[in-house]
């Protein structure tokens, strides 16, 4: 019987190569992403290849994800693995002059619907013994720089709430790694500039940034090693990426 992961944002970027990978490897999906008409192209692609089930889901929604978990098909029921994938960064002003709405749902996707996913899908896990967490973190969550803010924060959480996991669960075989990518390539950026194609393609202008099948290749490494390893974190930047220097203000 295949192996089932389950991906959340899978309608584009990390998501949807992670879920083009699996499948490439005979894995059955669970897909849920915000955009049906995304979804179901994705899906129809896939289920040529392998089982696919897939729904819509905002993760912010607690009560839609318990039920989305709880109304799984039998055969989608014994979940191998978890992507937390759905995240997304908004705005780059600084924190005095930050829209509260977009702190807000920054702090609903990237801190509750990733506790919301996990709460829901973990005990499946410890019941069976067997399973893999896999955050998608961010250098932003180690590294602050300007207009970061909340976003760094929220993946501060990410990284430290994945470092807990194992805590509780050393006495299980199931496994956490958090992946925190640098500067990558996807919808990131258009999400960030709400749509803002210019400013959106400003960021990677004369990089060679990280891709989308470089994250998914590197979570597919991750939970392809040996069931006794456990990758608490993955760090990866791109070569034209590397740490900024202590910012220093001086007077005129």
């Amino acid at each position: 019987m295949a192996k089932i992961a389950f991906i959340t944002g899978a309608t584009s970027g990390f998501g949807a190569a992670c879920a083009r990978l699996f499948a490439a490897n005979g894995w059955s999906l669970i897909l849920c992403g915000r955009r049906q008409e995304r979804l179901e192209t994705l899906r129809a692609e896939l289920a040529a290849k392998v089982s696919v089930h897939a729904f819509v889901l905002d993760v912010r929604d607690e009560a839609a994800v318990k039920r989305a978990v709880a109304e799984l098909p039998a055969e989608f029921a014994d979940i191998e693995i978890l992507v937390n994938n759905a995240g997304l960064a908004l705005g780059l002003e600084p924190a005095q002059r930050c829209d509260m709405e977009d702190w807000e749902r920054m702090v609903d996707t990237n801190i509750k619907g990733l506790m919301y996913c996990t709460r829901a899908i973990l005990p499946g896990m410890v019941a069976r013994n067997q399973g893999h967490v896999v955050n998608i973190g961010s250098v932003a969550g180690t590294y602050p720089y300007p207009g970061g803010n909340v976003y760094g924060a929220t993946k501060a959480f990410v990284k430290q709430f994945s470092l807990n996991l194992r805590a509780d669960l050393v006495n299980t075989r199931v496994r956490v790694t958090n992946i925190e990518p640098g500067l990558a390539e996807s919808e990131f950026s258009l999400v960030r500039f709400k749509g803002d194609s210019a400013k959106a393609d400003h960021v990677y202008q004369g990089t060679e940034p990280l891709r989308s099948e470089d994250i998914a290749d590197i979570v597919y490494w991750a939970v392809s090693r040996p069931a006794h390893v456990n990758l608490n974190s993955i760090e990866v930047m791109p070569v034209c990426q590397a740490f900024a220097p202590f910012a220093i203000h001086r007077e005129s």
